[in-house]
């Protein structure tokens, strides 16, 4: 049964469970957490207080920008945090084409597989797999894309750079970030296919390291 079937589990500490994980991380209070992550401040501060009971999709959301598992926090499933063998980060997702050649995407997964943290990154990194050949001349096929997985905001630092995304639509996406046509919309340009137009994000992080294909097989920890 999946976590978004439990409507009853868990379901009266939710709240408790959201307010704990955002300490944890760091805010003092639900206001910077909401500023930090580009939430809406009326709308977190009813999750966390019980007010307003959030969705799955949402502590999805929450638990990726909070550092803790998504199904701990919507239903107390298991451990607050993933386990994560000290010096390593997770490999959170596969990068490459869609059928068409087009878009980047990662597939979302419970990781499994460990990279070392990368030279000048911190434990809040992550690692992307590139799988096939849409990224040459950035990443080729197998190598180990890593970033701060910090789920905040794009900053104007980012622009003209390929970085990874999270659109409102639930893609993440290695894309050449652009201006949109107004304030809060961005156009993501591919490394080969077209450019995405006017996107709403959730976040965006710079990629810190790229480790080539040959170097990445050597260093990757399979899960069991």
């Amino acid at each position: 049964m999946t976590p978004s079937t439990h409507m009853s589990a868990g379901r009266d500490g939710r709240a408790e469970r959201l307010r704990e994980a955002r300490i944890a991380r760091g805010f003092e209070t639900a206001a910077a957490a909401a500023d930090a992550f580009g939430w809406n401040r009326n709308t977190y501060a009813s999750n966390e207080n019980g007010n307003a009971p959030f969705s799955y999709r949402k502590a999805k959301d929450y638990a990726g920008a909070l550092g803790v598992r998504p199904e701990w926090l919507y239903d107390a499933v298991g451990a607050m945090r993933p386990a994560i063998e000290p010096g390593y980060v997770p490999v959170v997702g596969m990068v490459g084409a869609n059928p068409e050649g087009v878009v980047l995407f990662a597939l979302g997964q419970e990781p499994t597989d460990l990279a070392p943290i990368p030279p000048g990154g911190t434990e809040k990194a992550a690692a992307l797999r590139v799988a096939g050949h849409s990224m040459r001349g950035v990443a080729d096929d197998g190598a180990l894309i890593y970033f701060e997985d910090q789920r905040t905001p794009p900053t104007p630092d980012m622009l003209g750079h390929v970085v990874v995304v999270e659109t409102d639509t639930d893609e993440v996406l290695v894309k050449r970030l652009l201006r949109g046509s107004r304030t809060g919309l961005y156009d993501l340009e591919s490394v080969a296919g077209p450019t995405r137009r006017d996107a709403r994000l959730r976040w965006a992080a710079h990629i810190t390291a790229i480790i080539p294909p040959f170097q990445a097989r050597r260093i990757i920890r399979a899960g069991a």
